[in-house]
């Protein structure tokens, strides 16, 4: 009866002593914990890595949408377009211009209609048939061209004084909007406005340039016309025989 404790006795001893000696192989950190549950600081680690680099991956496309959102609206502002033109009001004034040249009175500025009236009213010579009446309308004819073309010129010229508020207001807001410009459309229409408005100030130059240079020429004209009446007039006045020859006379004979 004795026995049977003893050997329950080493048993239980012999079982104590393998399982400490399996607990000593294993290593130490792997051991930690209550229970089942183990806790192992290198696959911590490794979570912990793996984790950050996954987030930094995140961010990085975060930051790539946010770039290409910006790049989007960088886009969108360059395709937007200006809400403001000066088109309408540059055409308005060249069209006051023109309708001045339009209705200049005395020779016209078609060309076929000017060539015919430029022949018979400044003729190289006069024939006979053309009566002195004649040569007197037309004198007055000439006059009235030099005269109307005086005038639409000064007229031309008060008209270009004129536009030159209009001008700098235009110029004002067309240099505020290409400064303020949200994108590149809007910046290239201003800019395109402002030589569209530099255009017309030519055209207006040129315009005033045509009607002075008109002026003067049929003023120049008139007077080549003039001497050349002048001489039809003494030709006709001295006629076709013996010219006048004076002599002396002696009118107390003796």
């Amino acid at each position: 009866m004795k026995t049977r404790p003893s050997l329950h006795r080493k048993m239980l001893a012999l079982l104590v002593a393998g399982t400490l000696t399996v607990g000593a192989v294993q290593p130490a950190h792997a051991l930690f914990g209550i229970g089942d549950i183990v806790f192992d600081p290198s696959n911590l680690t490794q979570n912990i890595l793996t984790a950050a680099r996954t987030l930094e991956q995140i961010n990085n496309q975060i930051r790539q949408l946010q770039n290409e959102a910006q790049m989007l609206l960088n886009q969108a502002r360059n395709l937007t377009s200006l809400d403001f033109s000066v088109l309408n009001d540059l055409r308005a004034t060249l069209s006051a211009t023109n309708r001045l040249i339009q209705q200049a009175q005395g020779l016209a500025y078609n060309v076929s209609h000017m060539e015919s009236e430029f022949r018979r009213l400044y003729p190289a010579s006069y024939s006979a048939s053309t009566t002195g009446t004649q040569m007197t309308q037309d004198a007055r004819s000439r006059w009235l061209n030099s005269l109307e073309a005086l005038r639409t010129a000064t007229q031309v010229q008060s008209q270009a004084v004129q536009n030159f508020a209009a001008d700098e207001r235009t110029l004002s807001d067309l240099v505020n909007r290409s400064q303020s410009a949200t994108g590149a459309l809007q910046a290239m229409q201003a800019t395109n406005q402002l030589l569209a408005l530099q255009s017309r100030q030519a055209i207006q130059a040129q315009q005033l340039q045509i009607t002075q240079d008109r002026a003067e020429a049929l003023e120049q004209a008139r007077q080549v016309a003039v001497q050349q009446r002048a001489r039809e007039v003494r030709r006709r006045f001295q006629g076709e025989g013996t010219p006048y020859t004076p002599s002396s006379v002696d009118f107390y004979r003796q």
